[in-house]
């Protein structure tokens, strides 16, 4: 991986874990989140269109990946209502790297090399140990949260595809555009104007600006990189997510939580070098 490419992919898993948190901190999670995809899509709207460039080949994967991330939005509500986050976060986002590797071999036939499947795997296993899996977890709620990484790894494989034929930039509008307005429909429906004007706040949309930051950073990345790595060490997110609530949530930190950020630098590591 590029030392550039490597750069935006850092900068998309800080902004990341920013905008989350975000979403963690407010009262209504479903409003909020609805809030942040949408409005990322309208402020990023008018680049877009300066910058507008679709091919015709491109919007069968922009169709795809529409409905993949509202399916991954759903999920991820779903998996919240159900159970913490500090169970359905590391699942999610530790799995996808070791899907987006498999479907990418399987489906594409991206190549790959050791070093990066032990990289990607070293990720993977990183993630678990810095946030930690609370013993006696419900297996549906695992199930769900399997769920949530193999909708990232599917949006990731397809993206990596469709922005070939796309300004990153339009294509991430494209995408997120759709979703937004989705559940836009969804939240009016059950909770009317007054439930989105709750959640609209100067933080929710912050939050909607480091979405689509970061959603655009991954893009331009997948142009230049395996889809699987930029996957790998975008989930180093969630060592920042850790030192986040150490430092803003004032959650209690452990010996794990340096293990675990230990592996996945050392996965990343073996990423990039991959």
């Amino acid at each position: 991986m590029p030392l550039e490419t490597l750069a935006l992919v850092l900068t998309a898993a800080v902004v990341h874990a920013l905008w989350n948190l975000i979403v963690v901190q407010s009262r209504d999670r479903t409003a909020t989140t609805t809030i942040v995809i949408l409005f990322g899509a309208l402020v990023f709207a008018p680049l877009a269109v300066l910058l507008w460039n679709v091919q015709a080949q491109a919007w069968p994967y922009i169709l795809l990946s529409s409905a993949l991330e509202l399916v991954y939005f759903a999920l991820l509500v779903a998996a919240y209502e159900r159970a913490d986050l500090s169970l359905v976060y590391p699942i999610a986002r530790g799995s996808a790297p070791v899907l987006v590797l498999i479907l990418s071999v399987v489906l594409v036939g991206a190549p790959t090399s050791a070093g990066q499947i032990v990289g990607v795997a070293l990720v993977g296993v990183g993630v678990f140990i810095v946030r930690g899996i609370r013993g006696g977890a419900h297996w549906q709620h695992v199930a769900l949260a399997l769920a949530v990484a193999l909708a990232i790894a599917s949006y990731v494989v397809v993206d990596k595809e469709g922005v070939k034929y796309a300004d990153p930039v339009t294509y991430g509008v494209l995408i997120l555009g759709i979703p937004g307005i989705v559940a836009t429909a969804f939240v009016l429906v059950r909770g009317g104007p007054r439930r989105l004007a709750a959640a609209f706040n100067w933080r929710s949309a912050l939050g909607g600006v480091f979405s689509m930051l970061a959603y655009t950073l991954v893009l331009i990345a997948l142009t230049t990189a395996a889809a699987a790595s930029v996957s790998g060490v975008r989930e180093s997110s969630v060592v920042i997510a850790a030192i986040l609530g150490a430092v803003v949530l004032k959650e209690k930190s452990g010996p794990e939580r340096v293990v675990g950020s230990v592996v996945v630098l050392l996965g990343v590591a073996l990423v990039v070098l991959g």
